[in-house]
Order: structure tokens, then sequence, then C-alpha cells
């Protein structure tokens, strides 16, 4: 029987007749597996991002302390820029971004454990924190440049500004390691400061990196694996249409800049202010009693402040919390039965030690008498107990003394440090406790507003610890009302003495420089372990009349041969405070430009997150990235 005769007898024996391919593709459906296949096969390696990534964490590093190669600053964001350009992100690129991220700010960071061992976890945190920045930089930077096509000079450093500004915000700020922070020697480049605050600085330099990377040819992206060798001439890679524009803008803006940087410091007319003796003792802190010494300290400062004498100055300061005797003060109307209610138990068992040590005026007339022998007035860090009706508060202080009248003023300090001075959230978040090695019932109060002391024919404005690094803390305390004069002169007093003379004591007296730009007043700072200084309205650090090298070593200025800065060392410096005649725009205005950067930055951020387009789906493997 033929094989056509048995098909026609039994028809199920036929063969099944192919279904149509179309109908085929329609009926499969991939797996989760298939896309995310499918997707990384479409996308780039991750190793260009960890490339970029490294080597702007390198690079970014280097220039800041302690190798100080400030030059860097104009180019360490290049490769991250080039992240910017792709069109097609790599595989782990924000990972990348953020793991290289958090290596540059660990070792940025060192100094934090250095007072104790159990400052480790607050050091991983703060790390991670600061590591955040990046990936949300590289994100809301390709959202600027990709889907609203934001020219990459403009819109990444009108992104950074804005992530700069928020950082200097967010958990009461921290307004450490601004990129504009690298150019402090350059003198004409940060008088820009005084207009948008030293966010212009940090805004001309992404601006150059950006500029550089946006001329990066084909074959950077090429070697760096950031784009698939099959897409490389398909639009790939954002291209300016007209490179030479951009070059010409960053030209504009940066002789532009120079520009007003001559101009400005040619108008500055210094004359001579009050004559001011900084004295700088050199104890390291710690949490182990055995390594304070309060009389000691107090010894060396008060015989220091003798030596300072015969220099006549009018006013001598001492650093952050030197004074070993607190300042007492109870809410006037307040008995002393009242005062016994807020006693702790133990203090109930002798209640006259009690309220005598409150009634106490021992401690200002300790200081009134130093500062009528001295015939100069005195600015002293010191702790500040306070007695009011719903409770005992404890505060970190600065107080005025006037040789005619004794203690003339108190400021206490209004921008706290997390961690450090008081535990953010606490009550909320009861195991962020863990990050700090106080006892749960550790921190001060923070005061509630700035103070200005009034000395003969000069108005002095204190800021304590790290408020000197904060650009709107330093400007709320140099801003006049209507019911003070105008400031003459900022006083920084400090104790960085937990960071054994480590980098963190270069990087503090950097960013306190450019606060003096900013307000455009001479800024002082007395600081424990160093480094005290005077600072000019120009930002410059004056090496001062007198240097006194307190150990015995024959140094005759604040440098060492090769200009860097002496640290761990009791010294006495006395100089005549250069008074600024100019005025600064940022003082009246603030930050609306680092703000407007802000709003930039959010909007783009947010744009990303929920504005996608149809070309841009939403895959399992972007969800898990």
């Amino acid at each position: 029987m033929s094989m056509d005769v048995m098909t026609k007898e039994h028809p199920t024996l036929q063969s099944p007749e192919p279904a149509p391919r179309k109908q085929a593709a329609r009926d499969y459906e991939p797996t989760v597996q298939d896309i995310l296949a499918r997707a990384k096969s479409n996308r780039p390696q991750a190793k260009g991002a960890w490339l970029c990534g490294g080597a702007t964490s390198l690079l970014m590093w280097a220039a800041f302390t302690p190798l100080d190669w400030g030059w860097l600053g104009w180019i360490c964001l290049v490769p991250l820029m080039m992240l910017v350009r792709i069109e097609q992100r790599t595989s782990w690129m924000y990972r990348a971004v953020f793991l290289t991220g958090l290596v540059y700010s660990l070792a940025l960071l060192q100094w934090m454990p250095l007072g104790d061992v159990s400052m480790y976890p607050a050091w991983v945190a703060l790390s991670t924190y600061l590591a955040m920045y990046f990936p949300v930089l590289l994100f809301a930077c390709r959202t600027a440049v990709h889907r609203f096509r934001i020219p990459i000079s403009l819109a990444c450093p009108l992104i950074w500004v804005g992530l700069e500004y928020f950082r200097a915000h967010l958990m009461t700020g921290f307004a450490w390691y601004f990129l504009g922070h690298t150019q402090y020697r350059w003198l004409e480049l940060i008088q820009i400061s005084d207009l948008v605050g030293s966010y212009g600085v940090s805004f001309v330099l992404v601006m150059s990196s950006a500029t550089i990377a946006a001329l990066v040819p084909l074959s950077g992206f090429q070697s760096l694996k950031l784009v698939l060798q099959t897409k490389l001439e398909q639009g790939s890679v954002l291209t300016p249409k007209r490179p030479a524009i951009l070059v010409v803008a960053m030209l504009v803006v940066f002789v532009s800049v120079l520009a007003y940087g001559f101009v400005r410091r040619e108008q500055a007319e210094f004359t001579a202010g009050p004559r001011v003796a900084l004295v700088q003792g050199n104890f390291v802190s710690s949490l182990k009693e055995e390594s304070n010494n309060p009389a000691k300290m107090f010894a060396l400062h008060d015989r220091l402040t003798g030596e300072a004498v015969k220099y006549q100055p009018d006013l001598i300061v001492w650093p952050e919390t030197t004074f070993p005797w607190p300042i007492t003060h109870v809410e006037a109307g307040m008995s002393d039965e009242q005062l016994l209610e807020l006693a702790p138990p133990s203090a109930r068992i002798d209640p006259e030690s009690w309220i005598n040590f409150w009634r106490s005026t021992q401690t200002e007339q300790n200081l009134f008498n130093r500062s009528q022998a001295a015939n100069a007035a005195l600015m002293i860090g010191i702790s500040s107990h306070v007695a009011e009706t719903d409770g005992l508060k404890n505060y970190n202080s600065a107080v005025f003394v006037d040789p005619a009248v004794g203690i003339s003023g108190r400021y206490d300090k209004v921008h706290r440090v997390p961690f450090g001075e008081y535990i953010p959230l606490k009550e909320t978040f009861p195991f962020l406790s863990v990050l700090t090695p106080f006892p749960d019932d550790f921190g001060i109060e923070a005061g509630t507003s700035f103070a200005s002391f009034q000395y003969k024919d000069w108005t002095f404005a204190p800021i304590i610890c790290f408020e000197d690094t904060v650009p709107h803390v330093v400007r709320g305390a140099a801003r006049a009302d209507e019911n003070r004069k105008p400031v003459d002169c900022l006083v920084n007093l400090t104790n960085d003495g937990w960071f054994h003379g480590s980098s963190e004591l270069n990087q503090h007296l950097i960013t306190s420089i450019f606060r003096s730009v900013e307000c455009r007043m001479p800024l002082v700072r007395a600081v424990n372990t160093g480094i005290s200084a005077f600072i000019d309205g120009d930002g410059a650090v004056i090496e001062p009349e007198q240097f006194i090298d307190d150990d015995g070593q024959h140094r005759k200025s604040m440098t060492d041969a090769r200009g860097r800065f002496h640290k761990n060392l009791n010294a006495l410096l006395v100089q005549a405070v250069p008074l600024d005649n100019r005025r600064s725009v940022y003082l009246a205005t603030g930050d609306w430009f680092a703000g407007t950067c802000g709003v930039a930055a959010l909007f783009a951020v947010l744009s990303g997150i929920f504005w996608r387009t149809p070309s841009q789906p939403v895959t399992p493997e972007e969800n898990q990235s």
C-alpha cells in the first residue's frame, strides 16, 4: 500500500501544518531570565563604569588634603561626565559609581575615628551618605542631558552645585570638601564667593570637567568599553553639534570670574583693626579620662595669656571649651526649692552644695580678674549650665569678658555636630545611639540665636567649632540687624584635638577661608592643637606679627620650609586684624544661586524617576539596579 493511500485512509497520520512564524512569536512569553539576558546582551559591561568611577574618586581624593593637588579639581570629574554622555548605561553603572564613591569618602574622612574607636560606625555611616550623592548626580545629569537636551557643560555644574547645597543643609549640614575648596590658594579665582558663595567656584570647576568630557572622541569610549561596538556609530554617545561653542562658553566664564577676582582684590583697602592674641594649646582630646588634664590645660592658657600682655592686645581668644570651670545661670525668679526639684538623686544628699554650685559667681569673678590683669577683653570657650523652670540645659558657649565690666555677653552654639554633640532623631530611631561613643543622656542643647560682642569701636561675632564650615550659618552670624552694629570680625573658637594632627586640621582651615571671602570679613581662629590663624577678607592666611613657639623648637613662622602649616604645638599668635572696606552681595542676598541649582537638581531627579517615555521602559534589570 502506498503512502498516499495510507494517508487518505487515516487522516490522523497526516503531518501537521506548521504554524505561521508570526503566530509563534506572538504566543511566546519571555521569562524574567530571558529579559535579563537580552538586556545584558544589549548593554555595555560594567568594566567601563568601574574604571570611570574609580578614576574620578582617585582624582578627587588627590585634589584635597593630605595630597592637596588642587589643580586636579579642574579635571577630576571628566571620567564621571563620560558616563553622562553615553545613551545606554552600562551594567552595574550606578552601583559601581556608588561603591567607588564610598571608597573615596572613607579615605577622605579617615580622620573621623581618631578620637575614639567607637566612632567607626559614624565614619562608615557618614561616608555612605556622601557616596550616595555620586549616583544621584549621575542620574540627574543623564536626565537633564538626554531627556531635556541641556548642554552637558551647563547641566552638570548646575546639578553638582544643587547637590552641594543640599549637602550643606540636610541633617544639619556637612559642607566639607566642596569641590571649590580645592582652589583656596588661587585667591583671584575664589573672590566670586562674595557673589554666590563658594558654590560659584565649584560651578566653574565642574563646568571645566564637563566641557573636557564633551570633547572626548568616540575612540575614548570604545577603549573603555562604554558602548557596544555595534552601536558605536549609531548615536550611542551624545556628541555636541558645535563643541567650539562649549569651549568658548567655558573660556568666557573662566576669564570673567578671574577678571572679577582681580578687580575685587584691587578694591580692598585694609585698615588696622583690633590687635588680637590667639592662645593655642596642644592637648589631644579623647574619651579616656586619663588623657584629659583640665588643670594643666588651664595653667598653659593662663600663662600664654600673660605672655600676650607685653604685645598689648585688645582681645585675647582661648579655644573651644578650654576653661575648665563651667559658668552657671539660674532663670530669674527661681527659688532654691525649685532648684532642688531639678537636682538628680545623688545631688539631693547635699542640697547646700547643689544650691551653692548654681548660685556661685566664682567663675565670673575669675574671668573678670584675668581680663583686668591683662587689660584686654577675653573671648573664651566654656561650658554653660542653665537652670530653667522646665529643666536643666547644657550649652557649648563662648563668653566675652570686658575688663571694665566683666562678662558682657554669652553665645550658645547654634549649629551642633551630629553624633558629636547630639544624636539626631534619637527619639524616633533609638538604634542611632550606637553611632556615638557617648552615654544615652549625652548631648548639649542648641542655642536659639547668634550673638555679637562689642568692645571699643569694634563688633565681634563668635562662631564655635565646625560652625565656620557651614556657609549659611556663618552668614547668619555675620549679618547685622537693626539692633546691632555691623560685624567687623568673625572669631572661631575650635577644638581639633580629637583628630591628632591629621588632614582634618588643614581642611578645617581651608573651609573657613571661604567664609571670610563670602562675608568680606576677617576671620580669626583659636584652635586647640592648631591650626590657629588670621584670615583677611580676600581669603589670605596672614603670617602674624608675633608667632611665639612655646615648645622650645624655635619656630618663627606658622609654616615650615616647605610651606606646610605647623600642627600639634603650644603657641601664641598676635596680629592686628585687617578690617575690610568692601561689602558682600552674598552676605546681603544669601544662597539664591545655590538654591536655584538645588531646585534644578531636584527637578531632574524627580523627572528621571517619575517621567518615563515609551522609549524608556522599566525592565526588571533596571529595577534591580
